[in-house]
């Protein structure tokens, strides 16, 4: 399955052109099977927050912001956040009993849908067992087993309880694998909160405009050097005036919290040689991308596989999680097999490990992937012609069930690139499609996500509201 952006191929940037290039693929058997229809009034009854904006309210006296992660504040799109009461499939509802269509998804994990039945009723067999043992329990080597048998780069997996989590954890290996201190990331891309991370982040520290995170000291940040995604040159660069110093490359393979920037047809072929020309270790951060380009991540997607790969979001089926693996030699040097420590309470917890194995059981099943390359290509087609036909400058492309635009004729390679977005008009996006029942990612630097339970209603609705709002913009 290809990636589908105009007049390009596989991984060459964001179209500007509302013609997508390849024809979409049928659902097959898994669209009927996977469709959940979730019933919408017809009558439209007048769309209020108050029940969200009294709860928000309280909530600023109770946590910083008055939420657990900056993007959900809507800073950056402005307006009132909503508090979400309940979800199921591809639908949520808030504390005022406006329906949406969701886009997010929990931002990644929910990619079988909302509250699904079987992974629910799983869960509930599960806990009459207990919820969290803090000893070894069988389903860790269920879920270890598919997870292995899917991502080409791992041979040994250790689980955590967050994306952030795995991105620390790997950090550490890599470094004390090579002996070396220094890494390269990119500028936009987002590896978690830890202090090593927090330079040119994308994300929430890009969503809020934030510079480089107060409270992280200089030592933390000293040997994170940092080049422009898509930047061949760049990187070559930062090796030649680095030999023998660099441990690793981290990398989202495709970007993800800039918005939606897929690589260069060459980028990751080229980092791949540089790293293995260079003796540094290559790192994929597949926490987004993993398990929803294809069921063996963006690395079995681009057919390039990387020393070491973080996950998170879909192999918890909507359970906190992480997890990080690769090739055999690196990860025994891990505790307790090897002297690199690492260590958590909750880690392969017995209903993190059950939402997982379910969810991979599902995404396993023929069809998954190509019908959900199907709906998301008509999703931003849609949205791309709705844009043009309206006369407003729009770019954006997708890759299976992940998919993200911009308000800027493009391409868009980086996250400069990204930053030339009309944001202001985006803002203005975001609250028309809330009021017109969908549910995007308050952000214009965060990525979209599809999943099995959007249905053709879904997306067709979602293209009409679209137009509607960009009419009025």
């Amino acid at each position: 399955m290809a990636a589908s952006i105009s007049g390009i191929g596989v991984g060459l940037g964001l179209s500007c052109s509302s013609n997508l290039s390849k024809p979409l693929h049928s659902s097959q058997s898994s669209g009927s099977r996977v469709k959940m229809t979730v019933s919408v009034e017809d009558k439209k009854k007048n769309y209020t927050l108050q029940k969200s904006e009294e709860a928000f309210n309280a909530a600023k006296n109770l946590m910083p912001g008055g939420v657990n992660s900056p993007v959900r504040a809507f800073k950056s799109v402005g307006g009132q956040p909503i508090v979400i009461d309940s979800v199921k499939g591809s639908h949520m509802w808030d504390i005022d009993g406006n329906q949406y269509i969701d886009y997010v998804g929990s931002w990644g994990p929910a990619i079988i849908g909302h509250a699904d039945d079987e992974v629910l009723a799983a869960l509930a067999e599960t806990m009459k067992k207990g919820t969290s043992f803090g000893a070894p329990c069988l389903l860790e080597n269920v879920l270890a087993e598919m997870v292995i048998s899917a991502v080409p780069s791992i041979k040994m997996v250790r689980f955590v309880n967050s994306g952030t989590e795995a991105c620390m954890g790997v950090l550490r290996l890599a470094r004390a694998f090579t002996g070396r201190e220094k890494i390269i990331k990119f500028e936009g891309c987002y590896h978690g909160h830890a202090d090593p991370f927090l330079v040119k982040a994308g994300s929430g520290v890009a969503t809020l405009g934030l510079p480089d995170s107060p409270g992280v000291p200089k030592a933390a940040t000293f040997e994170t050097l940092t080049a422009p995604y898509n930047d061949i040159p760049a990187v070559e660069s930062l090796f030649n005036s680095n030999k023998g110093e660099l441990a690793a490359i981290i990398l989202e393979p495709v970007v993800g919290n800039s918005g939606f920037i897929p690589p260069k047809p060459d980028f990751l072929e080229a980092i791949r040689r540089l790293t293995k020309e260079n003796g540094a270790l290559l790192i994929f951060d597949e926490v987004m991308t993993g398990f929803r380009l294809s069921y063996g991540g963006a690395q079995e997607y681009f057919g390039i596989t990387p020393d070491l790969t973080t996950l998170g979001k879909i192999i918890g089926g909507g359970l906190p999680v992480g997890a990080y693996g690769g090739r055999r030699e690196i990860m025994e040097m891990v505790a307790p097999a090897g002297p690199m420590y690492q260590a958590g309470t909750l880690s392969g917890n017995p209903l993190a490990m059950t939402a997982g194995i379910h969810t991979l059981k599902r995404l396993k099943e023929p069809g998954t992937y190509e019908y959900l390359d199907k709906i998301t290509g008509e999703l931003v087609q849609g949205i791309l012609d709705a844009g043009k036909k309206t006369g407003h400058a729009i770019c954006g492309g997708y890759i299976s069930g992940m998919f993200g635009f911009f308000f800027t004729e493009g391409p868009v390679h980086n996250f400069d690139d990204a930053k030339k977005s009309d944001t202001a008009k985006f803002a203005k996006f975001h609250r028309g499609m809330l009021e017109e029942g969908v549910y995007l990612a308050p952000s214009q630097f965060e990525a979209g996500f599809t999943s099995l339970a959007h249905s053709s209603e879904d997306i067709q609705k979602t293209i009409a509201a679209a137009e509607k709002v960009l009419s009025k913009i």
